[in-house]
């Protein structure tokens, strides 16, 4: 008997939508500095893409939900110009917009030059947003860039908003605007608060708001954050930030606080599990697919959408806004004070340089609620039944947006709307909350069928055409990345020789290859990036699949952290087109749910 440890991005979310005729709204006047929302997105995972087709659903669905822009989050890798020009080239054709984020994790702030050329170098495009007819352009962190000399070597007006830090004693002056990074509740030092030490989101907003002294804010909204990365990557790290109802609590403060800009973070960062886009959008495996696997967010893009429509209108609410019906909710699938099994890989030190590295639970374990997350989008008033395990509520739920939470109970986990006594929306969740099973001890040989949806990374993928499922969870314990679908396969890009034997590269990795980070995996290996402080790392994140000692072991001994979206459609419209299209493409299910 092996109790697995489950964490903060180990949740199921699932969305019941049910599709109603929409009502037609009285026109809310638009406020007169149009206001925008952007999603950041990480080129640096995207190296697999080889068409701009390949970007075409993540422009197209994020555009849907009433996002503007991405914020193109660029490192230094050989084929950043190449995404770069496929993203751009796919936002043209999708009628959507696109800005480069320089990741000073990866850019030196003594590169102001090269700063403004790779700016030059996209401003023309058509995709580039353009904001008071500046070419826009983002960072992540990058305090002490010569801002003057970068805009001299652009060539072009540029209207700039990076990530500074007032709290740094940055001269903002040079800049247009500023992008808060920070949108968890904290410790001041880039943790999980502790009961001395909580600095709230507002407490940030008003921060920058102040140092901007008038300047456009790029305000955050993020839904999630855990990271779990141990030994078998170089940028170890494990806390987590409390989320359980932020997503819902912040698109409200962002309604009452109004700035020019709004950037979630993130459409696609699945190492630190704040994505909202799909998990089929291609990309390589930075290493999270431990815990990511089968485990979609699309619920959370679903709320987001009437909160947009209402933060562009200028609305106290998202009330008018809302379409349809649906009920989304989140759970973490096991209690917080679940042990980790000895075979969890943040079981043993490891490499600290972000100094957030925690042996065993995450840190900010803590402050994590055992409970069943809910909100309800509604057209008028009703029931919300929650079930969960033993534990059974009736909620009263207004017209609009609300959210509740209902203790954590093991076992099933139902839900239900009811209006007028009559049932609206049902489901069970696919996912029971557990405290604790068997893992089986299997070969290769054994059918990938007969394995517990928890057991190991992919098992529980459904709905794939014909015999896909066990093909794919064979390609997977089979560590064949070639032929897999979704667990999608690396790119050998060349690099130096590399021997790690502490990380055992080359058993894994016969062609000496070695990621990106492992060049850049520290800012205290560069002078010119001292300024950025350690609290502000990010987590020296890969760029390539290099799972080193992971991909030796057989899978089920690996913590077995799925986390799973199962959307279910009601009767209408939106049901009707969900089932016609799967049933052309040959799908026999309801589910969409692939291993990254």
């Amino acid at each position: 008997m092996r109790t697995t440890f489950f964490w903060t991005a180990y949740f199921v979310l699932f969305s019941l939508i049910q599709a109603l005729p929409s009502h037609d709204r009285a026109p809310v006047q638009r406020r007169a500095v149009e206001r925008l929302v952007f999603a950041h997105f990480m080129i640096g995972i995207t190296s697999n893409r080889n068409s701009a087709a390949d970007y075409d659903a993540d422009m197209k669905n994020a555009k849907a939900a009433g996002i503007d822009a991405f914020a193109l989050n660029i490192g230094v890798d050989p084929y950043t110009d190449q995404q770069l020009q496929l993203a751009y080239q796919s936002a043209a054709n999708n009628d959507m917009k696109v800005f480069i984020s320089f990741d000073f994790n990866w850019w030196q702030t003594s590169q102001a030059a090269q700063v403004g050329q790779k700016i030059a170098q996209y401003a023309k495009l058509p995709a580039q947003l353009m904001v008071d007819n500046k070419v826009f352009v983002s960072s992540f962190a990058g305090d002490g860039l010569d801002v003057a000399a970068m805009r001299s070597a652009a060539g072009v007006p540029v209207f700039f908003a990076p990530n500074f830090h007032p709290e740094m004693g940055t001269d903002m002056g040079p800049v247009d605007g500023l992008l808060n990074w920070m949108a968890w509740p904290n410790n001041g030092n880039n943790k999980a608060p502790t009961a001395g030490h909580n600095v709230s989101v507002q407490t940030g907003d008003d921060a920058y708001v102040k140092a901007l002294g008038g300047k456009p804010y790029v305000a955050p909204a993020s839904p999630w954050f855990f990271t779990h990365f141990g030994p078998e990557v170089s940028y170890s790290k494990n806390w987590a930030f409390p989320s359980d109802l932020l997503w819902y609590n912040r698109w409200n403060d962002i309604l009452k606080l109004g700035p020019r800009f709004v950037e979630i973070v993130t459409w696609n960062d699945y190492g630190e599990s704040h994505y909202i886009g799909r998990l089929d959008s291609p990309h390589t495996d930075d290493g999270a697919s431990k815990w990511v696997n089968d485990m979609p967010h699309e619920g959370w893009l679903e709320i987001s959408k009437p909160f947009i429509a209402a933060y562009k209108a200028g609305a106290a609410a998202p009330t008018d806004f809302i379409k349809d019906d649906s009920l989304v909710y989140w759970y973490r699938p096991a209690p917080r004070g679940a042990n980790c099994d000895t075979t969890d890989t943040c079981m043993v030190p490891a490499n600290n340089g972000s100094g957030n590295y925690f042996i065993g639970r995450p840190d900010g374990w803590e402050a994590m609620e055992d409970a069943v997350f809910v909100v309800s989008l509604l057209k008028a008033p009703a029931k919300i039944q929650v079930t969960s395990g033993g534990n059974s509520q009736t909620l009263e739920a207004p017209a609009g947006a609300a959210a509740f939470q209902v203790p954590m109970g093991v076992g099933k986990q139902s839900f239900a709307v009811v209006r007028d006594g009559q049932t609206v929306l049902e489901g069970t969740s696919p996912k029971d909350i557990i405290d604790g099973w068997n893992t089986p001890a299997r070969s290769t040989g054994q059918s990938p069928a007969s394995w517990s949806g928890f057991v190991c990374a992919g098992s529980a993928c459904v709905d794939l055409p014909g015999d896909a499922v066990a093909d794919a969870a064979a390609d997977i314990f089979d560590y064949d990345l070639t032929r897999d679908n979704y667990l999608h396969h690396h790119h050998h890009h060349y690099h130096p020789d590399y021997n790690e034997n502490e990380h055992h590269y080359l058993a894994v990795n016969p062609d000496n290859l070695v990621p990106d980070l492992d060049h850049l995996n520290s800012h205290d290996d560069h002078d010119d990036l001292v300024t950025v402080r350690n609290s502000l790392h990010r987590g020296y994140r890969a760029r390539e699949l290099y799972r080193a000692v992971q991909l030796l072991l057989p899978l089920w001994i690996l913590s077995p952290r799925a986390v799973h979206l199962h959307a279910v459609r009601s009767a209408g419209a939106h049901a009707a087109d969900d089932r016609a299209t799967r049933a052309s493409a040959g799908w026999g299910g309801r589910l969409v749910s692939g291993a990254v």
